[in-house]
């Protein structure tokens, strides 16, 4: 049987490789701590959980329009204007199976064998393997640091290229954490739109980012930008990993060509997973979702303390999502050896750099904070022992 060449350049996700090898281990009586998934613990607010029994007993669970449930899309635009200040028509909201069908929709209408497409590195492996599947040429650009390992103008603007027709953002990011500043955003967006280009702004962490003096959440693309196209998805904010469902925001002209093809690759998104969703939106069901994004930040305390006590530093503390990026160059092991030794020998899994990309692959680990505190310690304990073997050896 012949492979095709889109698939055979499709290297494997290392965060779900991993983690297959932490279910080994686990199958086998092993106690393993899996901080290697960005999956929250708490599963769905429980009025959603509610909702999907209902929607189940009442029965018949035809399909949706390509384009989602007209209920859902209007809430969605309601959570726009109600957490961020940006009214949104409902028609422009484009609900998905999961926000990785956003990005293929999206991708499969942007892009044309040749055209190049500018994205950080390191960033999330799955944005630009669906901009390589259609075409793409992808363009990495190294990050660091310096720049909380995000695009900023300035990068942008040197890596731009006559083939350049979009830009991709992930703001807060993974695997960092790190979110770009709302006026370097609004700058690269300037940039892009100077050129002609179109601007993916991947917001799905938008949500669990850290607020304001004011209280407020970070400030959406769209407050900027109201032709940038926005991905954005149920699982983390809400919880809801598994039901697959996520959403995009995109211009007027471009919803026809996204109906299309949603029609074609998968008719409709989950109608059981969407009709739960709309209890994502009452008072009750925010007011857990923002109980847990605090709890998200204690954790990030503890693991940002915990890391900075056992001598594995965090050259960027994050402001957003649930991750942590740490710099493993200390240790005398790279990133993969690191995670491999840490899995086998403590009990721990993490995600390498090489996930992410090339520029600090061999230096930087992901850990995932999106699990309960009780095992974020008793993770932080291990990988004390671990690193005090390490020094000794």
């Amino acid at each position: 049987m012949k492979i095709s060449q889109r698939a055979q350049a499709i290297d494997p996700f290392f965060a779900m490789e991993f983690g297959k090898r932490a279910a080994i281990l686990a199958e086998q009586g092993h106690d393993v701590i899996r901080l290697s998934l960005g999956e929250p613990d708490f599963g769905a607010p429980p009025a959603v959980l509610e909702a999907a029994a209902a929607a189940a007993q009442a029965g018949a669970l035809p399909y949706t329009a390509a384009l989602g449930l007209p209920a859902l899309r209007e809430a969605i635009a309601g959570f726009y204007l109600r957490e961020h200040g940006v009214a949104i028509a409902p028609e422009r909201i484009v609900v998905t199976a999961g926000a990785s069908a956003a990005l293929l929709l999206v991708t499969a209408a942007l892009v044309d064998p040749g055209d190049e497409v500018i994205v950080g590195d390191p960033s999330y492996p799955c944005n630009r393997q669906f901009l390589g599947s259609f075409g793409a040429d992808v363009r990495l650009v190294a990050t660091g640091p310096e720049s909380r390992f995000q695009l900023d103008a300035a990068s942008v603007h040197a890596n731009w290229t006559e083939r350049t027709r979009g830009v991709m953002v992930a703001t807060p990011s993974n695997p960092t954490g790190t979110s770009v500043p709302p006026d370097e955003l609004a700058a690269i967006c300037a940039l892009a739109r100077e050129h002609g280009a179109w601007r993916i702004v991947d917001e799905i962490y938008l949500n669990l980012g850290d607020r304001d003096s004011a209280g407020r959440p970070p400030q959406t693309v769209l407050a900027v930008d109201d032709g940038a196209i926005v991905i954005n998805s149920f699982s983390k904010y809400f919880g809801m990993t598994g039901w697959r469902l996520g959403w995009c925001v995109v211009p007027d002209a471009l919803v026809p060509t996204m109906e299309r093809l949603a029609q074609n690759y998968y008719i409709c998104p989950s109608t059981i997973a969407q009709q739960a969703a709309l209890a994502c939106f009452t008072a009750d069901s925010l007011a857990v979702c923002e109980a847990r994004r605090v709890e998200f930040t204690r954790r990030r305390a503890l693991v940002l303390d915990g890391l900075a006590r056992i001598g594995l530093p965090v050259p960027v503390p994050p402001d957003g999502a649930f991750y942590v990026y740490f710099d493993v160059a200390g240790t005398g092991l790279t990133s993969w050896q690191f995670c491999e030794r840490v899995l086998q020998e403590v009990h721990v899994a993490l995600t390498p750099g090489k996930d992410f990309g090339h520029c600090g692959a061999d230096s930087y680990v992901r850990l995932s904070y999106a699990a309960s505190a009780a095992h974020l310690e008793e993770a932080i304990r291990r990988l004390g022992a671990f690193m005090e073997a390490l020094r000794r050896q």
